[in-house]
Formats: C-alpha cells, sequence, structure tokens
C-alpha cells in the first residue's frame, strides 16, 4: 500500500525537527478519542508542549504533534492520514513563532511595523515565521494571531526569506497591561527614557509610516479600546523607543487618537509609562 502524499509530508517535516499532526476539512484536528472525549481525562495530564500526548491515535490537537516515524507510521494514526486534509505543525515545538496575518490590511500593518522575516502565502493572508517561541495569542489585533506554544499552523511550504528572531513588537502585541500600575502625572506627553543610540532605520519615512500605522489600529478600534491603546504604544516604543528617533510629534499623533476615542489625558500617559516600564526603557 502507498504512503498516502501528506504522510509523507509530514514524514519529511519530521526529519527536519518539526513536531507534526493531520487535520481534517475546515483546517481541525481529528476529534479526541473516547476516552478524552469532552476533557473526561482531564487534559492526560497538563500537556504543555508537543508529543506529551499519550493516547495511541491522533488525540488532544497540538499535543499530539510528533517528530516520531513510528508514530506517524502507526496503525491507529493510519485512518487520519487517509482522512486528512492537510499537514499542520506545532510552531513551538519546532522553535518558531508564527504570525499568522489573515487579509491584506494584516498583511500591511506587518509591512509596516515588523522586521522582514520568513514569509508564507496563504489563502487570504500571510504567515510571518520568526525564530524563537512565545505564548499563542488570538487576535492581538484585527486580523492576527500569534501562533506558537500550544498551537498549531497549517503546513503550507516552506516560505521564502530568512528566518529573523522574533522581534519585541511580536511580543509586545501578546502582552497586557499591567492592572496596578502606578500612576504618572496627567500631562500631554511623557518622556521617552530611550537610548539615544544610532538609529537603525534606514529613512524617517518607516517611522512615520509606523505611527500611521499605530493611529490607524487606536482609530479602528471597536471594542477594549484601552487595551489597543496599550498594547499599539508597546508596540512602537518595542521597534521605535529604544533608538530616540521618536519625538514628542509622534507622540502627541498617538496621544490624540486614543483621546478621540475616549482615553482621558491621563489614561493616555499611565498607558505610555507602563509600555515604557515592561520594555525596561
Amino acid at each position: 500500500m502507498s504512503t498516502p502524499p501528506l504522510l509523507d509530508t509530514a514524514l519529511t517535516l519530521a526529519t527536519r525537527t518539526v513536531p507534526v499532526l493531520p487535520l481534517r476539512a475546515g483546517k481541525v484536528p481529528f476529534g479526541n478519542c473516547p476516552d478524552c472525549a469532552a476533557n473526561a481525562c482531564g487534559g492526560r495530564p497538563n500537556m504543555k508542549a508537543a508529543g506529551t500526548c499519550r493516547c495511541p491515535g491522533v488525540c488532544h490537537a497540538w499535543a499530539a504533534a510528533t517528530t516520531d516515524p513510528h508514530i506517524l507510521t502507526s496503525p491507529a494514526w493510519a485512518s487520519a492520514w487517509r482522512r486528512a486534509a492537510a499537514v499542520a505543525y506545532h510552531p513551538g515545538g519546532a522553535g518558531v513563532t508564527v504570525v499568522d496575518l489573515d487579509d491584506a490590511a494584516a498583511v500591511d500593518w506587518a509591512r509596516a511595523t515588523l522586521p522582514a522575516t520568513r514569509t508564507v502565502t496563504t489563502t487570504r493572508g500571510e504567515h510571518w515565521i520568526y525564530r524563537g517561541t512565545m505564548p499563542s495569542s488570538n487576535a492581538v489585533r484585527p486580523g492576527v494571531d500569534i501562533k506558537s506554544t500550544m498551537a498549531y499552523a497549517r503546513w503550507r511550504g516552506p516560505g521564502t526569506g530568512s528566518t529573523v528572531a522574533l522581534p519585541d513588537a511580536v511580543r509586545a502585541l501578546a502582552v497586557k497591561e499591567p492592572s496596578t500600575a502606578r500612576r504618572a502625572p496627567q500631562m500631554a506627553t511623557v518622556p521617552l527614557r530611550a537610548g539615544q543610540g544610532e538609529c537603525p532605520h534606514r529613512t524617517t519615512a518607516y517611522l512615520d509610516r509606523g505611527i500611521s500605522m499605530a493611529v490607524q489600529r487606536i482609530t479602528e478600534a471597536r471594542s477594549a479600546v484601552h487595551a489597543t491603546v496599550y498594547r499599539t504604544f508597546l508596540a512602537v516604543l518595542s521597534t521605535h523607543g529604544r533608538c530616540g528617533c521618536l519625538t514628542d510629534v509622534h507622540t502627541a499623533r498617538l496621544f490624540t487618537a486614543a483621546q478621540a476615542k475616549g482615553e482621558s489625558a491621563r489614561h493616555c500617559t499611565d498607558a505610555w509609562t507602563n509600555a515604557l516600564t515592561t520594555l525596561g526603557l
């Protein structure tokens, strides 16, 4: 009997230490086995990494992902491969983070905000793949999910470009504002407290476009405005805050956009200060 084509792909990825699993139609994993249905097994137990599932079949989604060819080709997995619609992999287990950009607007935002890296074309957008892992998080901004630990992503090919290190700008997207932050004095702007080293940005257009995208993100927020403002400030500072290229003019644009959405000057100052503190600036 010939090997199913998707299994061939899975075995090739496994030799490259990429943990894989089959997906059924709709990009969803195969259901849990009867013993684990409705989480009756309690998570079997506390799964935190790929390959920790000990069920004989394809169970527990990303936790079942494996690089073991004996498991991938076992009789218990054979039926799943025959019915599979796609191959998925566990990014965290492969040592990478996937920024899942679900539409053209999200892709435009990434091109203006994030460092270029290996890119994979998807049905509606792109996957940007960075070297390094972090907690996964959905809907960190419109059209953007982060898939790394405790998550799976559909394999769509190796992509193009070189994989670069996971930047602070991506980590910042998943960070929530501290709930007990020290209040700062109310003011329109606050000092950056950033270094004045050599600016790594080639032109001021890169910074200007990044600020414009940040203002757009705040303006388009339909809910959780305060959280959106904080995450946006964090992303801007993680990209531009260390070289000293941000000015009061840039900060004022961000604060003005936030206040137009109902944030007070004090809330803006607090969010900015919290972002500085989180990044150690």
